[in-house]
């Protein structure tokens, strides 16, 4: 099966490329191994001396020095020190941040808001729409429940797994060795009945259907559990701007909602249309298409993550840097 498109790695690709207000004035730059900021014109901004970096989210960028996170402002102030084993940007509000194991939330000012003490946590913002429901999800003792930006318990501790909280206010979540759907209660408003499913709400112009795995097929359901799309696919993921990458016999292709292919079957694999744009594999490199299915940037990378207010993460070989929709490098050697 198609692994980008699991659940918890497309969770991953999400918190790479993850929306909400960014600044497209300043750009993450790669200079040799170390990173900085820089313009549109490739003048660097912020010096390149940090061992990683964020994107600025709500004009912050996480930062790693001395193999320690914190945050930096537009001017480059340190405004959050370098302490954190891992963190998450900024997203309404908040940002997760791990401490000695455990994960919590700080505010823009440094603050602790919610304690480090959960083994590991979503974001309170985790759909590339920017809307967001006001609730994390959380795990403790293994198992997991969502909390909301006080820190109090929404949704009990008791999944084996969940997917985001839409802002709609409904998640995924796993049950027994099932997947359904629950709402912002905790209340069950699908059954638990399939293998695998992605969640709901990143597509409201596609009548907000959700992929779900059974009998080794993926097909797709509306919010109120009815198969809108046949399980026929081997490998499905979200809509988004009106279409959604899947696969069959071996190639991957788009469909609308109403299960129409707009764009052939003949990837080696594929991710989500973003801003017009999506990433896909040819000859084991990958590159991006738009609307019409034409190749507007090469394949040449070894991976590429979706669009994001103008900009796209790329890898090649060990290197991760960034593009434009021209296809400009943010990277020198």
């Amino acid at each position: 099966m198609f692994k980008i498109l699991s659940s918890n790695v497309f969770l991953f690709v999400l918190g790479v490329i993850q929306t909400f207000a960014q600044s497209t004035e300043l750009i993450p730059y790669l200079k040799g191994n170390r990173w900085g900021f820089c313009g549109t014109d490739k003048k660097i901004v912020i010096e390149c001396k940090y061992e990683e970096v964020g994107e600025f989210r709500e004009n912050l960028a996480a930062v790693k020095m001395n193999k320690k996170w914190g945050f930096i402002d537009i001017s480059g102030k340190e405004v959050i020190p370098c302490q954190y084993e891992m963190v998450g940007d900024f997203t309404d509000g908040l940002a997760k941040v791990q401490l000695n194991k455990k994960w919590g939330f700080i505010d823009n000012a440094g603050k602790v808001v919610i304690p480090c003490k959960y083994e590991d946590a979503g974001d309170f913002c985790e759909d590339i729409s920017a809307n967001c429901s006001g609730l994390a999800r959380v795990q403790f003792n293994k198992k997991w429940g969502f909390i909301d930006k006080t820190g109090k318990e929404v949704i009990s501790f008791q999944y084996e797994q969940v997917g985001c909280m839409c802002a709609a206010g409904i998640a995924a979540a796993k049950l027994k060795g099932k997947w359904g759907f629950i709402d912002n209660t905790g209340k069950e408003v699908i059954s638990f009945q399939f293998k695998n499913v992605l969640s709901f709400g990143q597509d409201y112009d596609s009548k907000d259907l959700a992929p779900v795995l059974k009998d080794k097929k993926w097909g797709f359901i509306d919010r109120t559990g009815k198969l809108v799309i046949p399980f026929q696919y081997d490998d499905a993921n979200w809509f988004y701007d009106g279409v959604a990458v899947v696969k069959l016999n071996k190639y991957f292709g788009f469909i609308n909602s109403a299960g129409e292919v707009v764009i052939p079957f003949k990837f080696e694999n594929a991710q989500f249309f973003n801003e017009d744009y999506a990433p896909v594999m040819m000859n084991g490199k990958w590159g991006f298409i738009d609307r019409e299915g034409i190749l507007v940037i090469p394949c040449k990378y070894d991976f590429a993550w979706s669009f994001v207010k103008g900009l796209a993460k790329v890898m090649l070989g060990r290197k991760q840097f960034y593009i434009d929709k021209s296809g400009n490098e943010y990277y020198e050697p």
